[in-house]
């Protein structure tokens, strides 16, 4: 699979919702609250004999069948049929909320383009809500409705068991036929020629399948959702004007003319401004006597990295002062992928523990100063950056062209000049910028990292032997040489010339880093972080 597929349905694996559906790598996610602010979305295999059973999103309703109609301050109404016959729990869970009034005034307060909207949330944070019956439910899945455009289905916390009353509405992208073959060719996915037919027409977000409990169907107000998704949003994906549900209702079907398509509709595409030119901070040199940090590395060495205060000041905080209290001292990374990064700071060596220096988490917050350029230094998270705790991570990433760059962002990612220019120099991983909080670049040292990522690992991406940090060190930076990019060291030049093309295409899909957060939904919820994403691992 070549790096631009691979990286395209990696992102689309979702970029990856608390109730979280969350981005990719091994898994995206789409979880709600108990783990993470960003729904957790796990790639499962969801390779089951799809052939026997019909794609039912866009059967007709009878006249008199029960809808649901969402009325939108300022954006106008959506309507969507049910399906009892597939999804009866997620059915009867959504229309007594409804009849309750529990959804009036709720946000919408989790939004990515080109994926979906999600909401109902009473806390507004992607942590919060339950089922009429209190708690959490099991809503499970049927192969008769899949995650077509317009689709609506549960948000959950790694598995249906977990659904509550949060949700979200499909918008998705239209797939290549080639895009739907290469997801297939993983072994992880299965479609039946009438799902890919609707993945390649209608379009959607056909990873989620089998994951999420679809129970409805937009048939009236697409426009209304694809107009919604083009709000602007902070980096926690969170709109900057709130997007309100003034009343949800139940009604019933009059017989009305059906619009399931967004062909159906005279929507037009908003065209976006290109993205501000900020300048790119990760290479500023230290000046002498600043604060860096020295990482010793059992039988590997020393990794000198600076620190960005002024860009990310909590999280250097954090970090200097767990490294005071000797914190990281002996402890292993835990977590390597190949051309992606290196992640550790977690005392049980599990991806499930860990703390800031403050006790639990804190958020760390974005700048658009700091990129993931390879040699970036950040924290990883459960959904968002108000999650970060002690666990970090270290960027290796890849070397990116100018058209696969440009193919990035027809699946949604918008790259300013000076972003192009270092992905294209140093390497890095563009699609984590905005979701993680970027706090240091390794400026020496970097061949070492390089080596890492090549050590032997389980199927979970843990190292056979241990990668021990034997100390971390707070120091002063001495006027030593500089050296930011991987072909700055003479031995790391040969093995980048080695074909990294060749590793490329035998790596899986790229991974979006989080900490997972040692909960039972967590831990039933997914594969560990990015193929699609989130908690942890």
């Amino acid at each position: 699979m070549s790096k631009l597929k691979r990286i395209a349905l990696a992102a689309f694996c979702c970029v990856t919702a608390a109730t979280v559906l969350a981005s990719c790598g091994k898994q995206l996610t789409f979880t709600t609250g108990d783990s993470s602010s960003k729904a957790a979305v796990t790639s499962s295999d969801n390779s089951d004999n799809k052939e026997a059973s019909g794609v039912m999103n866009f059967t007709a309703p009878q006249k008199g069948d029960t809808i649901i109609e969402i009325k939108f301050k300022d954006y106008g109404t959506v309507k969507f049929r049910l399906f009892p016959e597939y999804a009866d729990k997620g059915v009867e869970n959504f229309v007594e909320l409804a009849k309750k009034g529990y959804y009036d005034g709720l946000t919408f307060h989790r939004i990515i383009k080109d994926f979906m909207i999600q909401g109902g949330d009473p806390l507004g944070t992607g942590t919060g809500g339950e089922s009429t019956w209190g708690g959490k439910f099991d809503g499970g899945t049927d192969p008769h409705l899949i995650h077509a455009a317009g689709a609506v289905a549960y948000a959950n916390s790694g598995s249906t068991a977990t659904d509550g009353s949060q949700f979200y509405i499909v918008t998705g992208t239209v797939y290549d036929e080639s895009d739907i073959d290469q997801m297939t060719a993983t072994g992880k996915y299965s479609f039946s020629d009438e799902a890919k037919k609707i993945y390649t027409t209608a379009g959607g977000a056909p990873w989620l399948d089998g994951s999420y409990t679809v129970f409805g169907q937009v048939y009236e107000g697409l426009d209304v959702i694809f107009t919604i998704q083009n709000t602007a949003t902070d980096a926690s994906d969170k709109p900057l004007e709130k997007v309100i549900m003034e009343s949800v209702k139940v009604g019933t079907y009059d017989g009305e003319a059906l619009h399931w398509y967004i062909s159906d509709y005279d929507y037009e595409e908003p065209t976006e401004a290109p993205k501000e030119n900020v300048d790119i901070a990760n290479f500023t040199a230290p000046e002498d006597g600043e604060k860096i940090v020295v990482m010793n590395i059992k039988d590997h060495g020393a990794v000198k990295i600076k620190l960005f205060p002024e860009y990310a000041d909590k999280g250097v905080e954090n970090f200097l002062g767990l490294t005071e209290k000797g914190y990281y001292d002996g402890l292993t990374f835990h977590r390597v992928i190949k051309d992606f990064m290196i992640q550790g700071g977690d005392p049980e060596g599990t991806g499930m523990g860990g703390e800031s220096m403050w006790g639990g988490s804190f958020d760390g917050g974005t700048d658009p100063h700091l990129i993931h350029a390879a040699g970036a230094v950040a924290y990883a998270n459960s959904g968002s950056t108000s999650t970060n705790g002690s666990q970090f991570y270290i960027v290796t990433g890849e070397i990116y062209k100018s058209d696969e760059l440009d193919a990035l962002a027809d699946y949604g990612y918008k790259f300013s000049e000076n972003e192009k220019n270092v992905y294209s120099t140093y390497g890095g991983d563009p699609w984590l910028d905005g979701s993680y909080t970027v706090f240091g670049q390794v400026f020496d040292g970097l061949d070492i990292i390089f080596d890492l990522q090549n050590a032997e690992t389980d199927e979970n991406d843990k190292p056979l032997e241990d990668i021990i940090i034997e100390s971390v060190q707070v120091a002063e930076y001495d006027g030593s040489e500089l050296r930011w990019k991987i072909t700055d060291y003479p031995v790391a030049e040969e093995t980048t010339e080695n074909g990294s093309e060749e590793a490329t295409e035998a790596t899986e899909a790229a991974e979006e880093v989080s900490a997972e957060e040692n909960t039972e939904a967590e831990t039933s919820a997914e594969e560990a972080a990015a193929e699609d994403a989130a908690a942890a691992e």
